[in-house]
């Protein structure tokens, strides 16, 4: 690797690990598990088996029963009550019976309707399992090898199916709801199923966990099919390190996570483009809503998720590679088409700054509508991708979010535990959004977007449709027809400066602590209180300040120099302006950066005469903030691994410093007299009459002055005197040099008397 990659790259680490603090807050809160690999992929999608069931779940109470069962299609009813006979005769009373007693695979559990709360594993651990030797958790919990889950089932599960092959468990009611399993906010899961191939989950619902309601692990073939989970601290379901699975019908509500999450997907087509083989795991007809986000996988890799409805979270979908201890980062291979995605706009933070998330799970008041976010997120956003590549966005509805509907932001590798230089900017390439419906509901009703498409820069081969609305930046690459057709691509190994000033102040989120970033419009922050405001702000009083003290300390007499720093003021007032904006893009930061890149450009031409490199350095900011402008506006500009805006940046940090230099210090007067010479003659300082000599300041010359004489600053740019001096002589009527004057000659040391 050459020197000057290698120097990119390590100043493309240093300025992406702005962009990874969006992630270091919350990822101590992450889903923590112990180290697990993925299956070896020989198993397959279990089916849905229809015979009489082996064992059988009842409560004894046939009042209630009766009760539940009233409203039943005959049919089922009847089924029901000869089921309930067979149980109350030789069935279990709770679950975890049922599961213990299954001694062979193949078996199926049927749950009658009823509300199970598994009183036997409800109570903590006692005796061993109360001290068992294993890590904790950020958030507490232990985290348990797999023999120690077999030794204590019920320290974390309500129901524990650890080992027991192709099981299927279903219930036997009209709706999922007739069957509940509630954790009562005891448990981290309601349900966990470990190593379990083959298990097949139907037709009941979960409930009210500290953590997951039904949590399927190292599975190589797995069905939940029309199962309802609600009222979790994290996640709904949670499946992990698993393959050939399958979720539909499904529902998830009042999750602090989210409501799907199949994290750490077995990474099966790792190295592949967009045609693959097939999928780890399909989720299709569920609808997920209510929650902090509908659906989330880290390392969500090969996953197609169609036909699904996310909507009124606070994000509808995301996926990442936030954070470590995922098998299978970076997250790459989703596919997500003909989902519809709408209205995410949910904000559940307030219920995080008025200590309502502060208390124990049971008293918060999940069950009324209460979600304790567990992250930061940006509210309003349909789709985010956090580092991911090979992603594909097609054919899906999204509509009525008001941030974006599509949002992409980079993650270094570091932030994974990996860090090899050169897989510091491996994520957030190649995600195609193409044929997508935006702003439209399905009826054709209008329902914008307040932003199609937030980006931070990072990333190459991306692309998105060319009908997509309003945009950040305002040019984007194209997706052609056929996927992996892109026109107008861009390859930068770091997102834009003020993006990541964003991630990293939103990134201080901390749902225990109650911390809510102060400066992050994702948390409420409002006009002069967002950052990108503030550092607007900042950056204009200091160019401002700079900017009026270089023309009235030196081109106060140059009127073209007088223009152009109005231009620079109006740029800079018009650049804070359009940073009030940022959640709906528009022209104005694009006119801001035209009208400040013109102030430099003609500064630099009024200082060539006298500060030629200074000069040359100004001209070179103006030149970069035009180009900004054209990269931001028109077309990102291909082949530069930073954009315009990181130069800029750098170079005028450093301009800054030189303009203040140049404005506290006096124009250059000539050369200086040598020993013994009397201050007088061409190239001297001039002198009033009687030999006192004058002081050059940067007042313009006025009618009656002299015009300069020669070794005096030359005229500045268009013609108007830099810095003429202060004289008493009377003034000639044409400029150029003029015939010394009796009075103005002095004799010069070793030259003689005149």
């Amino acid at each position: 690797m050459s020197r000057t990659r290698r120097f990119v790259l390590a100043l493309s680490v240093v300025l992406a690990a702005l962009a990874a603090a969006l992630f270091t807050a919350p990822g101590a809160q992450a889903h923590e598990e112990r180290p697990v690999t993925f299956p070896d992929g020989s198993g397959s999608v279990p089916k849905l088996r229809t015979g009489e069931p082996d064992l059988l779940v009842c409560k004894t109470d046939r009042t209630d029963f009766a009760r539940r069962i009233s409203g039943f299609p005959p049919a089922l009813k009847a089924r029901n009550l000869a089921l309930f006979e067979r149980c109350a005769a030789s069935g279990h009373r709770h679950l975890q019976q049922a599961v213990d007693a299954v001694d062979r695979p193949g078996l199926t559990i049927a749950i009658l309707p009823g509300l199970y709360e598994e009183e036997p594993s409800q109570p903590p651990p006692t005796g061993a399992c109360a001290s068992l030797d294993a890590p904790d958790s950020a958030l507490g919990y232990q985290i348990l090898s797999y023999e120690q889950q077999r030794q204590c089932p019920h320290n974390q599960n309500l129901v524990a199916i650890l080992g027991k092959k192709d099981l299927q468990i279903e219930g036997t009611g009209a709706s999922r709801l007739d069957v509940v399993i509630d954790a009562k906010y005891q448990k981290l899961n309601a349900i966990r199923a470990d190593g379990s191939d083959g298990v097949y989950f139907r037709n009941f619902t979960a409930q009210r966990t500290t953590f997951n309601s039904l949590y399927v692990l190292a599975a190589d073939g797995f069905v939940i099919d029309d199962v309802l989970t609600r009222w979790n601290d994290e996640y709904g379901f949670l499946t992990f390190a698993s393959d050939h699975g399958l979720y539909k019908n499904c529902e998830s509500y009042g999750n602090g996570d989210s409501g799907i999450y199949p994290g750490s997907a077995s990474n099966i087509n790792d190295g592949r483009g967009y045609d693959v083989p097939r999928y780890s795991i399909e989720i299709t007809g569920c609808r997920s809503h209510h929650n902090m986000v509908g659906y989330s996988g880290t390392a969500g890799d090969s996953v197609w998720v169609h036909d699904n409805e996310f909507d009124h979270n606070m994000g509808g979908a995301s996926m990442d590679s936030a954070f470590p201890g995922h098998p299978g980062l970076p997250q790459n291979h989703a596919r997500f088409e003909r989902n519809l995605i709408h209205d995410n706009n949910q904000n559940y933070y307030p219920y995080v700054a008025d200590g309502t998330c502060a208390k124990p799970p049971v008293e918060r008041g999940y069950e009324r509508g209460v979600v304790c976010p567990q992250i930061s997120m940006p509210p309003g956003t349909g789709i985010i991708t956090a580092g991911g590549n090979w992603n594909l966005y097609e054919d899906n509805w999204v509509y009525g979010h008001q941030r974006a509907a599509f949002y992409l932001n980079a993650v270094p590798a570091f932030i994974r535990g990996e860090s090899a230089w050169g897989r510091q900017t491996d994520t957030s390439h190649r995600n195609r959004y193409a044929g997508n419906h935006l702003g439209t509901d399905p009826s054709g009703a209008s329902r914008p977007n307040r932003t199609d498409v937030w980006w931070d820069g990072q990333g190459g081969g991306n692309c998105w449709q060319a009908d997509a609305g309003a945009t950040s930046p305002g040019a984007l690459p194209e997706c052609g027809a056929r996927r992996g057709e892109v026109s107008g691509t861009a390859d930068r190994l770091v997102g834009e400066p003020v993006k990541l000033a964003q991630l990293l102040v939103c990134a201080d989120y901390d749902v225990q602590a109650r911390r809510l970033p102060a400066g992050c419009d994702w948390y409420g922050a409002r006009g002069l209180q967002r950052v990108e405001t503030q550092l607007a702000l900042g950056t204009a009083l200091v160019l401002a300040l700079t900017g009026g003290a270089l023309w009235w300390r030196r081109l106060r007499g140059n009127r073209l120099a007088g223009a152009a720093t109005l231009l620079g003021l109006a740029g800079l007032a018009l650049d804070v302006a359009g940073s009030t904006l940022a959640l709906t893009p528009t022209a104005v930061p694009a006119v801001a950066l035209l009208l400040t890149g013109a102030w430099w450009t003609l500064l630099g031409l009024a200082f060539r005469p006298t500060r030629p490199a200074f000069a040359w350095a100004t001209l070179a900011l103006g030149a970069l903030t035009l180009l900004d402008a054209f990269d931001k506006a028109v077309l990102m500009i291909p082949g530069i691994p930073v954009s315009p805006a990181w130069l800029r940046l750098l170079l005028g940090v450093i301009w800054i410093l030189w303009a203040v230099v140049t404005a506290g210090t006096r124009p250059p007067t000539g050369k200086p007299a040598g020993p013994g010479d009397a201050p007088t003659g061409p190239g001297s300082a001039p002198t009033e009459p009687g030999g006192a000599p004058v002081v050059l300041g940067d007042t313009p010359a006025e009618p009656g002055d002299a015009p300069a004489i020669p070794g005096d600053a030359p005229a500045g740019f268009g013609g108007a005197s830099v810095s003429a001096p202060t004289r008493t002589s009377t003034p000639t009527p044409t400029p150029g040099p003029v015939p010394p004057q009796a009075s103005d000659v002095r004799p010069h040391h070793g030259e003689g008397s005149a």
